[in-house]
């Protein structure tokens, strides 16, 4: 029979998974002997059974549950109802990882009307009685029936302001019992039934509601942000009450061994008197500083304090623990390792291992990878942000804070932001095209796209905050306004973005800067130390390569070419290109090009210092480069001496039904070899130049063709590409070396890797164009019905933002696999999104892939995750 139900006396802080991190700790504290009122723990696996069996708790399940009490009346001596000595509990969830979107406590369970009589005679304190008699009404209602709290809190104004008192805790046991009765029939009107008496009916209510918990929206939405499945459920846990609102020789309160917002070693924490756990965080009253209750309570102060560095000397990390204190007895509720800033948790690892408490590789492992985003990119000023209201939600696709004027065109952000204005870019979706504006905005807000739509990837390599997918925008482009949660917005109006969250805010919320704190260097140099796996960085432009150098890139792993024909007038010359109706009018055009693309390539390869740079040749289809304005078409037919109508049938003959799936990638090289021939003089002329200056610079451009599902396309653009190449390096009289490789972003790549192999010198999981083609999910649309995915428990999380292991990491170990065994000295890297995604970069780690290829501001979030990957399988 499966053991479903654990005394505190039978766990250990090892069966975190079974007890979860709540339950774990008690059990471990128990075995610590410290103070910690005596309970049991219903397992994880309780919760998913729950789940299998259609939300209901199966006789055996209920029957250890049943025992257990039996088991916990004898530890206390206390009995469930009794009318001598009753036994009070409190549930409270608790997942093996903190999840503060969870169900609330519930406080004083086991009592009724017999009972709370009982403890007012034995206490000879009738108020305290009454007050936990209402509170656990209240708290039941809310948390378990769901009756909002709003109501109870207005009957509670409403009594405060008829006896003339401003805080609950000058209320009598008489206002306090009328109190109850009134929440019990608040209860009966909302509910439909009186408010349960027996204390074992409220128990299994209870625990059925922290079950039920684990599937609420803001579970759900929390653990696909935080990359906690679904199938690892939350434990139940049930423990004695100790009470802190017996008057004034008790209290609670919260403390951390270390301050969490700055990691300095000190013991920070505050309490209440004569109060319960929710009062400290709910504001009603101001609490007392922890260092405070060395006067009012001074022995049980050092007690405290004692506990506080048994805990953080057991632990090795800083702790957040819950404490009462009934009658100046002190009772431990809760331990736990501390949330922290990012900057706290640099400042921490790094004091611990300076302390002798933990080596090197431990304080690698023990940071979160993705707080590091709060170090790179600016963020709001946390008080303002407490004051905030999101008015909307959507996909947070580049992380940091930003907030400005709203623009509806790339040529007005370019326009505002030259006349010193801060400005958001909104728009329905961006493209190419909009690259300008988007680098002279502080944010970019889009109604369409998903995680790897171009706003997403382009913002994220620029470290711009971006929200994409906000469906919820009713856009007016021509006249410049759009309507959002009932409001409506126009040009100039103010917005604030939160791009780590995907919350949108109403006017200015102020920002601060990144800081890098002084830690996060050695932190990288530990990192650096374990780690195996290289890696780069996806930049199309010098400055984005410097700023990912500056972050420790190792190299380019992608640098997209058709990002770099927008700048200046390039673009004009590459219109001129697509129009082009002959080979000759398409070489004219390309010529005008070439030596703005060879000045790029060089730049980029001064920028990387001889570090690997791989180059993508052009990729998306072409009509997303020709124009859409008359005056850019009337200019376009004035240059090529076409007519107006000529360049609008063109452009028309671009369209295609689908074109992520149409005319791209290598399928250009091959119909339009000239448009390869001048990328690769672009290419090689810029390392020859190079290495001429810097001749102990180890130049190799790694030239990498995409789209290929057949080894014939790469075959046939190759040897294009080493006849021009091996032609260049001759004439120069260089002994330049150089690679043709190619990306695997179609599964017929992966799955003829062995034949493609045979003829690539390297290989590079395009994961984003992978991922849409395994799935058949166009990406920028993907968001339309991946809620619907998430409710319905079929996805998780969103496989473009982390990577799909079990489908598309089959194909990525497929090719792997084939493509060595064709060509053993094959290179293997990643530059998708996923790059800088930590689960998606330890699989890749596990894979045995030579390099993750990330945005500039992620390569430290992907450098940490490599060498925690590479730790956890030492």
């Amino acid at each position: 029979m499966a053991k479903w139900v654990y005394m505190f006396t039978e766990g250990n802080a090892g069966m975190r998974n079974l007890l979860g991190g709540k339950g774990a700790n008690l059990a471990e504290m128990t075995s610590l002997g410290l103070p910690v009122p005596q309970g049991f723990t219903i397992t994880t696996e309780a919760c998913t059974q729950y789940y299998e069996d259609g939300r209901m708790i199966n006789d055996e399940i209920m029957d250890q549950i049943m025992t257990a009490i039996f088991k916990m009346e004898e530890i206390t001596g206390k009995k469930f109802g009794d009318k001598e000595n009753p036994l009070l509990v409190s549930v409270r969830s608790g997942a093996r990882a903190s999840m503060p979107g969870m169900m609330d406590t519930i406080l004083n369970l086991g009592l009724n009307e017999e009972v709370v009589e009982v403890l007012s005679a034995k206490s000879g304190n009738p108020r305290w009685a009454w007050d936990c008699y209402r509170r656990f009404i209240q708290m039941f209602s809310d948390v378990v029936m769901e009756v909002g709290k709003k109501y109870f809190e207005e009957l509670i104004d409403k009594m405060k302001k008829e006896k003339g008192v401003i805080q609950d805790v000058d209320l009598s046991a008489e206002d306090l019992k009328e109190l109850a009765d009134q929440f019990k029939a608040e209860y009966k009107e909302k509910i439909g039934r009186d408010f349960p008496a027996d204390p074992k009916e409220q128990l299994m209510e209870a625990i059925k509601a922290v079950f039920r918990s684990w599937d609420n929206p803001r579970a759900n939405i929390y653990r696909r942000d935080n990359d906690i499945p679904y199938s690892w459920g939350t434990a139940v846990n049930v423990q004695m009450m100790a009470f802190g609102n017996m008057g004034e020789t008790s209290g609670t309160g919260v403390a951390f061994t270390r301050d969490p917002a700055t990691g300095e070693k000190h013991l920070m924490g505050e309490f209440l008197m004569n109060a319960q756990g929710e009062d400290v965080v709910a504001g009603v009253r101001t609490p007392q500083k922890i260092d405070q209750l060395k006067e009012v309570m001074p022995e049980v102060y050092d007690q405290f304090v004692d506990i506080c560095n048994k805990l953080e000397d057991h632990y090795r990390d800083m702790q957040d623990m819950e404490f009462t204190i009934e009658d100046r007895h002190l009772y431990m509720l809760q331990t736990r390792n501390g949330k922290r800033t990012a900057q706290a948790a640099l400042k921490i690892a790094c004091d611990l291992v300076d302390e002798g408490m933990i080596t090197e590789d431990k304080a690698v492992a023990m940071i979160d990878p993705r707080n590091l985003d709060t170090l790179l990119h600016p963020q709001f000023d946390a008080e303002a942000l407490k004051a905030a209201e999101p008015v909307a939600r959507a996909l947070g696709a580049s992380p940091g804070a930003a907030c400005g004027k709203i623009v509806f065109s790339a040529e007005d952000a370019k326009a505002w932001a030259a006349r010193g204005e801060k400005v958001v870019l909104v728009r329905l979706e961006t493209s190419p095209e909009d690259i300008e504006g988007m680098k002279n905005a502080q944010g970019i807000l889009t109604v369409r796209g998903g995680m790897t739509s171009h706003a997403a990837v382009v913002a994220r390599g620029m470290g711009t905050c971006c929200v994409s997918g906000c469906g919820d925008i009713t856009m007016d482009e021509a006249n410049k306004k759009f309507t959002l949660a009932g409001k409506e917005y126009s040009e100039g109006d103010f917005i604030s973005l939160d791009g780590s969250t995907g919350n949108i805010y109403d006017g200015q919320i102020p920002t601060v800067d990144a800081t890098i704190a002084g830690e996060f260097s050695r932190i990288m140099g530990w990192a650096d130390k374990y780690r195996t796996m290289k890696v780069r960085t996806n930049a199309d432009t010098p400055a984005d390569a410097k700023k990912a150098r500056s972050l420790g890139a190792e190299g380019i792993g992608l640098c997209r070419t058709e990002h770099m024909f927008f700048e200046g007038n390039r673009i004009d010359a590459f219109r001129e290109m697509i129009c082009a109706e002959t080979v000759e009018e398409r070489e004219k055009a390309l010529e005008k090009i070439l030596p703005e693309q060879q000045k790029d390539f060089e730049a980029l390869y001064e920028a990387l210092e001889g570090n690997p740079v791989t180059i993508r040749f052009l990729d998306p289809p072409l009509h997303e480069f020709v124009p859409t304005e008359e005056e850019d078409i009337r200019k376009l037919a004035e240059t090529t001496g076409k007519t107006v109508e000529r360049i609008k049938e063109l452009i028309d003959a671009l369209k295609e039904m689908n074109p992520m799936l149409g005319h791209r990638g290598c399928r250009l090289a091959v119909t339009y070899p000239e448009i390869a021939k001048m990328q690769t003089l672009a290419v090689i002329r810029a390392a020859i130049n190079v290495k001429a200056v810097h001749p102990d610079w180890r130049v190799c451009p790694e030239i990498m063709i995409p789209l290929v599902g057949d080894a014939k396309e790469l075959k046939f653009i190759k040897n294009l590409v080493v006849e021009i190449a091996d032609r260049e390096i001759a004439a120069a009289n260089s002994k330049l070396k150089y690679e043709v490789g190619t990306m695997i972003e179609i599964p017929r790549a992966a799955l003829t890797a062995d034949e493609i192999g045979a003829e690539a010198d390297f290989f590079c999981f395009g994961t984003n164009d992978l991922t849409q083609m395994t799935f058949g999910f166009s990406r920028d649309d993907a968001g339309k019905f991946l809620n619907a995915y998430y409710d319905t428990k079929i996805f998780e999380n969103d496989p473009f933002a982390r990577l799909d292991q079990t489908g598309v990491g089959k194909l990525m170990e497929l090719a792997l696999k084939l493509g060595k065994s064709a060509n053993p000295n094959l290179h293997v890297g990643i530059c998708g999104e996923h790059g800088g995604d930590p689960t998606s970069v330890e699989f890749c780690h596990k894979l045995g892939l030579d390099y993750v290829s990330c945005s500039p501001f992620r390569v430290p979030i992907a450098k940490l995750a490599a060498a925690q990957a590479a730790i956890a399988q030492r």
